[in-house]
């Protein structure tokens, strides 16, 4: 419990000057953070990320998250950076062709749909910040707020399992519990930042989409949890001593900021 807390508050100290300054800090931090969360998939799978679909993996990741504007200036107007990134799906397809079937079309698929889902997901994160900072907070204030609530409530008074072959702690009490915690603090936040000049949305609309955005989180935990489960390992990594990988930490937001950006608010 001490090496949580310890590495928590050494975390924080980091995060924090970071999305507060915002800009090339940010993106290079999430760039980082995605190569990190596609070494430990491509490790869990038993794979290396330094192998040629591991460097495509971790550069195609990099192409979605860094945005144009800053880092791809050079293409054309009407090119975005997703056309780079399946010039990286064509080269693992086309080596199917090189290697004479030896590498097929299901192998390429493990590096393309990792870098998707890491690459789509700190895109995300960063287009937040790039919004605004309040708005950045006001996701991560979801997600946290989602994860302590499930915990409490869950450990106080969860009897009914969520999805016990997925993860047998989480309960549907702690759930509701989460998405409950995440609207107040919710509530909280908008009092102080009006969600009509935050988000062009009213008090009432902002929290129906707040509990959307909790379930998704809480769903996005379990997809993780899924993907550990389906390679036997107890946590995506050990970079975070006490509390496992960055997918571990990051998994819920993977989810939350990509349906944030498909709901038009950032």
């Amino acid at each position: 419990m001490k090496q949580r807390v310890i590495t928590a508050a050494v975390a924080l100290v980091l995060f924090i000057p970071i999305i507060w300054i915002g800009g090339i800090a940010v993106e290079l931090t999430a760039a980082v953070l995605a190569v990190v969360g596609v070494y430990e998939l491509f490790r869990m799978k038993g794979l290396t990320l330094l192998s040629f679909e591991g460097v495509l993996s971790a550069i195609g990741a990099v192409l979605l998250v860094l945005p144009k504007e800053r880092w791809f200036f050079f293409l054309p107007e009407n090119v975005s950076t997703f056309m780079l990134f399946y010039l990286i799906v064509m080269i693992l397809l086309g080596t199917s062709v090189i290697s004479k079937n030896t590498y097929t079309i299901d192998e390429a698929g493990f590096p393309v749909l990792v870098s998707l889902y890491v690459g789509i997901g700190f895109q995300n994160f960063v287009n937040a910040r790039t919004e605004s900072l309040a708005v950045l907070i006001f996701g991560l204030f979801i997600v946290w707020a989602t994860d302590i609530g499930a915990y409490m409530v869950g450990r106080r008074y969860g009897q009914h399992k969520l999805s016990p072959d997925i993860s047998p702690n989480k309960t549907i009490e702690g759930a509701l519990g989460g998405i409950g915690s995440a609207v107040v603090v919710a509530f909280l936040y908008l009092l102080l930042y009006p969600a009509r000049e935050l988000f062009n949305h009213g008090m009432f609309v902002m929290l129906l989409m707040t509990i959307i955005f909790s379930a998704v989180g809480q769903f996005g935990d379990l997809v993780e949890s899924a993907i550990k489960r389906h390679y036997d390992v107890k946590d995506s990594g050990n970079i975070l001593p006490g509390h496992g990988g960055i997918l571990d930490r990051f998994d819920s937001l993977l989810f939350v900021f990509p349906i944030m950006h498909l709901f038009g608010i950032i």
